[in-house]
């Protein structure tokens, strides 16, 4: 059975699906639109994304995308290893600025699923890594929204210091959350 795990805000949880192995190989049920909705997570994914990082520190977030086009994510490792951040960013949430993070692994062969609502984010730990995720909304430009990765105010403790790290021009230029547009 697929073990739902609460990380601590709402909604935030990790999912350690079953893998069967033997000598030719394994198999695992990755996602199970019913068995989702028994453990409360009932969504309708629209688009799977697939990215790939050459190397470790490769930093990507923390991304959103505003209402309408908000995302749920099912995020999960095949090769390698992330640091996952999720971030709440919910005007009225009193826990607006918190965050949580899971080593997602294709080692622990783990989950993060990540509510709208949240900032999203990952670095790499290994090189060659692979991360492939569901999203319940089409990727939308004029709804991307993202938040700087080192905004003092919501503190996330990455694994590397920020020599370590490579991001994009996009991320390295992100508002602070005091400047950003967040979910109502």
């Amino acid at each position: 059975m697929t073990t739902v795990t609460p990380l601590g805000l709402d909604g935030v949880v990790e999912i350690a699906p079953n893998k069967f192995g033997d000598e030719r190989g394994f198999f695992s049920e990755t996602y199970n639109q019913a068995r989702f909705a028994e453990t409360g997570i009932e969504v309708d994914f629209v688009q799977d994304n697939h990215s790939y990082s050459a190397s470790r520190g490769v930093l990507r977030g923390l991304h959103y995308q505003l209402a309408p086009r908000a995302q749920d994510k099912l995020v999960r490792v095949v090769r390698g290893s992330i640091l996952d951040v999720a971030v709440d960013i919910r005007k009225s949430s009193p826990n607006l600025g918190k965050w949580v993070s899971l080593i997602v692994s294709a080692e622990k062969w783990n989950q993060i699923f990540v509510p709208k609502g949240f900032a999203h984010g990952f670095v790499t730990l290994e090189d060659h890594t692979e991360v492939i995720y569901k999203v319940t909304d089409f990727y939308s430009p004029q709804h991307d929204r993202s938040i700087r990765f080192d905004d003092p105010a919501i503190g996330v403790e990455w694994p590397l210091s920020a020599g370590e790290l490579t991001l994009s021009e996009k991320d390295r230029n992100a508002p602070i959350l005091g400047d950003a547009e967040l979910f109502d």
